[in-house]
């Protein structure tokens, strides 16, 4: 449960009350404010200016705090981008839910959290021994400690979503991303499945999608599903995006 609240002025602040150990930041609220046993304390965001959404040349940049539905609404966001948004997160979870926490809280079946990764979005993390500009990729395996300030995506690129799921609304059993540069380097991030979602190719030989995400769901049976559905399903899914693209 929440036990201490402070509302920090600018940025060095939050930095230091960060620094207090059972500390944690606070943006939208909606994970933080669910029941814990252990007791914590937050540092309210809010004024801090991290809710911008602006187009720097072939770059979409946005605050840590900017809502999902903000980036939802945001003219330039991508459509694929939107549409696993949407599939993961109702309308008032949205309204509420920050880009940062919902990175931070995301597993591997987040679409969000899947099309970001393919997307080969950057993370600004602040702090005492924090890595500066990291890649999502590289984010989040480790998740390291940090405020993260601003995250960027590139425009300059065509992407593509599909998902199979139980329902249209459910979170995914298997989904996958698609982007590809105008260089020819194509990226495909797949979900559905463990911590967190997986880079299967990012190359210049789209050819070899099919062979890459067959690999990477090659141990991913649950609960869900099992590795050999997920292995042809993801199969499908990268053709199927590559050719719309």
């Amino acid at each position: 449960m929440i036990t201490e609240y402070h509302r920090a002025k600018d940025i060095n602040e939050a930095l230091e009350w960060l620094a207090q150990p059972g500390m944690h930041p606070l943006g939208g609220g909606t994970w933080l404010n669910r029941p814990h046993q252990e007791a914590f304390g937050v540092v309210d965001l809010q004024e801090l200016g991290l809710n911008f959404i602006r187009k720097t040349g072939n770059n979409l940049e946005f605050g840590a705090v900017t809502t999902l539905q903000q980036l939802v609404e945001a003219p330039d966001c991508p459509v694929a981008l939107k549409q696993a948004l949407r599939i993961d997160f109702g309308l008032n979870i949205r309204n509420a839910a920050t880009v940062a926490g919902a990175l931070i809280t995301g597993d591997g079946r987040s679409s969000f959290t899947t099309t970001m990764l393919a997307l080969d979005a950057k993370l600004v993390i602040t702090g005492k021994n924090s890595p500066g500009t990291i890649g999502l990729g590289e984010f989040l395996p480790i998740r390291p400690g940090g405020l993260i300030t601003e995250i960027s995506i590139p425009l300059n690129v065509n992407c593509a979503f599909e998902m199979v799921a139980r329902s249209p609304k459910d979170k995914p059993i298997v989904c996958a991303c698609v982007v590809r540069w105008p260089s020819g380097r194509t990226r495909l991030a797949l979900g559905g499945f463990g911590k967190n979602p997986i880079l299967a190719m990012d190359g210049t030989e789209p050819d070899g999608i099919d062979a890459a995400a067959r690999s990477a769901f090659y141990e991913s049976g649950d609960e869900w599903a099992s590795a050999e559905y997920r292995i042809n399903i993801a199969a499908t899914l990268a053709r199927r995006c590559l050719e719309s693209l």
